[in-house]
């Protein structure tokens, strides 16, 4: 009978060591689960092409600011170009670099947390319809940005032409390198 209150108080004693402690920082194995509960390869691959249809549309339009035309094959060109970015992408490089940093701002618990979320059918359904979100939603801000950006341009152009107009430098010279 002395042996049953010993063995359950030694069982009890060892359990936290038995158990990962939520409190933990998370493992390398806790952040690699997550990313492929995440489909992480996929996700990053749908947001470049997502954020590649806003980028060419900035580019067009910085293209017609500037030149006023774009060139013909404007479209297939950019195409071309995107779909060898995207070949060439080190996506698992990138995924594996950015282990360290989950490990540094997530613990074991927060980890697990997500991978349960992004395990349920809500979580999927929030991995499949990032990507369409995040397009519509830079198209919807793009006209907001590139109004801010172009009256930002414009301050900073008042702001740096007086000293320029002071300067010693004139078009086309150089300022003499200052010796130490």
């Amino acid at each position: 009978m002395k042996r049953l209150p010993i063995a359950l108080a030694c069982l009890v004693l060892s359990l936290p060591l038995l158990a990962q402690n939520a409190d933990e920082p998370a493992s390398r194995d806790d952040v690699i689960l997550y990313l492929r509960t995440m489909h992480s390869h996929d996700l990053v691959q749908k947001l470049i092409a997502a954020q590649s249809v806003t980028t060419g549309q900035l580019l067009h339009d910085q293209l017609m600011k500037e030149k006023g035309t774009v060139p013909a094959d404007f479209e297939a060109r950019f195409s071309k170009m995107n779909d060898q970015l995207m070949k060439g992408m080190p996506i698992d490089a990138i995924i594996q670099a950015m282990i360290p940093a989950y490990q540094k701002h997530f613990t074991h618990g927060d980890i697990e947390a997500m991978t349960a979320f992004y395990s349920s059918p809500v979580g999927q359904k929030v991995l499949e319809e990032l990507p369409a979100v995040t397009q519509e939603g830079m198209q919807a801000a793009m006209p907001i940005m590139s109004k801010y950006l172009s009256e930002w341009q414009e301050r900073m152009k008042h702001e740096f032409e007086p000293a320029q107009k002071n300067s010693p430098a004139k078009a086309g010279t150089r300022a003499a390198p200052i010796e130490n």
